[in-house]
């Protein structure tokens, strides 16, 4: 669906909007986040074993992608722009340039720029084998008005490495993660009451 990409974000932005312009008010505000996820490919992990030099995607492609998504998102009236579910730095990277060109390109304000990274085992590093330390540095040069942590890991899993997110952060953490790891069939095994 990649030939739609533009428009699927433009309409998601714009039906997020219109529910979330129904309930603001002057006193407490709706605002949309613009989600633009990981994409299935990685700039930085081989993804052929026979080849450890194979690449999936590159980071111009990678980029470009971002862009579209971010251009429909701001089209549909996103209010934030959030690039999550971050396994591998180098896309991430790729979608912290494409927010900085689209803007200047542009000549737009700056929305809000959210980031969070995903952890992908108990050691508590990304995909791509950044701890949590390293992928906060990693990222900062974009001046995020948010980092944070997203999916994988349950909750209980993931708390001590929000905390120590928390402890270097100079900016708003916020942490959003799963009710456990997926089981087999994708489905996920907490109980509401265990994920609260």
């Amino acid at each position: 669906m990649s030939d739609i990409v533009l428009e699927i974000n433009i309409q998601a932005a714009k039906l997020a909007r219109e529910e979330a312009d129904k309930f603001s008010t002057p006193e407490k505000w709706r605002l949309v986040a613009g989600a633009i996820g990981p994409t299935p490919k990685t700039c930085s992990v081989a993804s052929n074993v026979d080849d450890p030099a194979y690449r999936s995607t590159h980071f111009e492609e990678c980029k470009e992608a971002y862009k579209e998504q971010i251009r429909g998102l701001v089209i549909g009236g996103a209010h934030i722009i959030f690039i999550e579910t971050i396994f591998d730095t180098l896309n991430a990277k790729a979608g912290i340039v494409a927010y900085l060109e689209f803007f200047e390109e542009e000549n737009l304000e700056k929305l809000p720029l959210f980031i969070s990274g995903t952890l992908t085992d108990l050691a508590g590093r990304t995909l791509s084998g950044q701890t949590v330390e390293a992928f906060y540095a990693s990222m900062m040069h974009a001046n995020p008005f948010c980092i944070g942590l997203n999916c994988a890991l349950g909750a209980d899993i993931m708390l001590p490495f929000f905390q120590r997110l928390s402890n270097i952060s100079t900016c708003y953490v916020h942490a959003y993660p799963n009710a456990g790891l997926p089981n087999e069939m994708g489905g996920y095994d907490e109980t509401p009451c265990q994920f609260a």
